[in-house]
């Protein structure tokens, strides 16, 4: 099978079972869906989902953000991940959207990339949910799944996995790809057991073929 025709496959296949796939992070505006993103680092969207709702009625706008004390942002934040950190890249992202892009969240990746607490997957996810663009975030779900499919082979860094990914895949379609594989890294390609008994990839996917083909041998 070709790179050319694997993509083809899996991504037909992804349009099939996921045509409505988007973000679970729950937002209102981009403001919030970039304080939501920042605060994903290494931590569930499920936890985020619960911290935020308190932590968007006390601070609704970048203005907010910006004037509170850290120990006040800390408290609605306490229980994510790396929460003095994240308190430290929250406080500062929104001065820095104050002072310097009157409070509107940029829509190019420098820009983004320059505010605290904002690399390159995170830049990336905006561009991608909040103005369509053809930017693809890759995460640990992405950097997983892409190599155990074959959509990429022997991919080092995210970068790299981005820069092939978006070299094969459409961009009209690549906001969504990326949600693909986000999903599908989180429930069925999971880190540890992936459930290939409920996929639809196994066809075409390179760990499952690898480890049938191991199994057959071994039986022999």
């Amino acid at each position: 099978m070709t790179v050319k025709e694997r993509y083809a496959r899996v991504l037909e296949w992804f349009a099939q079972a996921m045509p409505a796939a988007e973000t679970e992070l729950c937002f209102a505006n981009p403001f919030q869906l970039l304080v939501a993103v920042i605060l994903s680092a290494q931590c569930t969207d499920k936890r985020v989902n619960m911290v935020t709702p308190a932590l968007f009625e006390a601070f609704p706008t970048p203005e907010a953000l910006a004037s509170a004390p850290e120990e006040e942002i800390y408290s609605y934040i306490r229980s994510v991940s790396y929460p003095n950190n994240k308190t430290r890249s929250l406080k500062g992202m929104a001065s820095k959207l104050v002072e310097e892009f009157g409070g509107e969240v940029p829509s190019d990746i420098d820009s983004l990339m320059s505010l605290p607490g904002v690399g390159r997957k995170t830049a990336n996810v905006i561009l991608s949910v909040v103005f369509n663009r053809a930017a693809m975030a890759v995460d640990t779900h992405v950097f997983r799944v892409s190599e155990r499919i074959g959509l990429t082979t022997n991919s080092k860094t995210p970068l790299s996995t981005e820069k092939t990914l978006m070299s094969h895949i459409p961009e009209d379609i690549v906001p969504k790809a990326h949600h693909w594989l986000i999903l599908h890294g989180r429930y069925v390609c999971k880190a540890r057991r992936p459930d290939c008994l409920n996929c639809g990839l196994t066809g075409v996917c390179r760990y499952y073929l690898k480890a049938a083909k191991a199994t057959t041998r071994t039986e022999k």
